[in-house]
């Protein structure tokens, strides 16, 4: 595991250049991924305003920066995703925000479908759900723990949907996408911020 981490990391980019990526597949009517369609070029391009529009409006809460200025460990956010990925559009601004306000957190980025032997050990239910953060000690690249694809509370309405439906149509997900701007990225920092907790307490 060790390994592939290490080699992944070597392909990783920055928050900064996955966006430019993503922004310039989408001058090309293209998406990230290996599978190309008009729905996920359309996808893409509906997250990319998204990503711009919660970069400059996100808030961190006084909860979430205490404990950000608690982290006495180096660390790597280590996050697999695509520019398609609606659950990422609305979550990666929060983690980069919040790797941008310690020295102790560096943001790497990897695209889910050219890393398919680390997605393998990061499984949600068996599926290759992202986006997936996967949090590693610097010094070591120890697996600390893992988060995603999408805030618990959301995640239970999701499953049940499913569970009902058989399938996420596009009605529900654009609800999904209501749930998000409510949360204003609240139940995303306070799951991460309790992983954080977890780890420096035990140390």
């Amino acid at each position: 595991m060790k390994n592939i981490i290490k080699k992944s990391l070597e392909k990783a980019c920055s928050y900064q250049e996955f966006r430019n990526l993503v922004s310039k597949l989408i001058t090309e009517n293209k998406s990230t991924g290996n599978e190309q369609s008009e729905v996920l070029s359309h996808y893409s391009l509906l997250n990319d305003k998204r990503m711009k529009r919660i970069d400059k409006t996100i808030k961190i809460t006084a909860e979430t920066l205490a404990t950000i200025n608690n982290i006495k460990t180096n660390l790597i956010f280590l996050v697999l995703t695509e520019g398609w990925c609606g659950d990422s559009a609305q979550t990666l601004p929060v983690i980069n925000k919040i790797a941008t306000l310690t020295t102790k957190i560096e943001l790497k980025i990897l695209l889910r479908d050219t890393n398919e032997d680390l997605m393998q050990h990061f499984l949600t239910n068996g599926a290759k759900s992202i986006p997936k953060l996967i949090i590693l000690e610097k010094k070591n690249l120890k697996v600390l723990n893992s988060w995603g694809p999408s805030p618990n509370n959301l995640r239970k309405i999701v499953i049940a949907y499913k569970k009902e439906k058989g399938t996420l149509d596009d009605e529900f997900k654009k609800n999904i996408q209501v749930w998000y701007n409510k949360d204003k990225g609240i139940s995303t920092q306070k799951e991460i911020a309790s992983l954080l907790n977890i780890f420096e307490n035990a140390n």
